[in-house]
């Protein structure tokens, strides 16, 4: 698709008026360079292994000008690589505030126990990443 029939779909999707409701694109196409303020929610469905990729994608509805209360959904199945990749963000997110916060050195690459982590399926949870949250609401 050229630059400029990618332009005129997204200013018709912007437009108050517009009677277009879905604007369907992959987080790679779509993430970076536009500006989806006709859209208040987000499905993400294909988690990036860079969370700032992730990031980006968020950030087209996400903008100055956006007036409407924006939602962001993420589709994870339990056992799954998409539920892996989301908590290997998570990780990195967590190591990326500790060298910005904390001036640690921090290992960037994954532990072979990690990388045989990431295809191993656990049957004896709900969710691996419920249980690496911790999450207290739903005990």
């Amino acid at each position: 698709m050229t630059i400029k029939k990618r332009a005129k779909m997204v200013e018709s999707f912007n437009r108050v008026d517009s009677s277009e409701f879905l604007f369907l694109l992959s987080s790679k196409a779509g993430g970076c360079g536009l500006n989806l303020i006709g859209a208040n929610r987000l499905v993400m469905f294909d988690p990036d292994w860079n969370p700032a990729n992730d990031d980006q994608a968020m950030a087209r509805i996400w903008r100055d000008g956006q007036k409407k209360t924006c939602y962001i959904y993420r589709l994870v199945t339990t056992g799954s690589i998409e539920e892996k990749i989301l908590q290997r963000q998570a990780h990195k997110k967590a190591l990326s505030s500790c060298v910005v916060d904390c001036e640690e050195d921090v290992h960037r690459h994954f532990s072979v126990a990690q990388l045989k982590e990431l295809f191993t399926l656990r049957e004896n949870t709900n969710s691996d990443t419920h249980d690496m949250f911790q999450c207290r609401r739903c005990v």
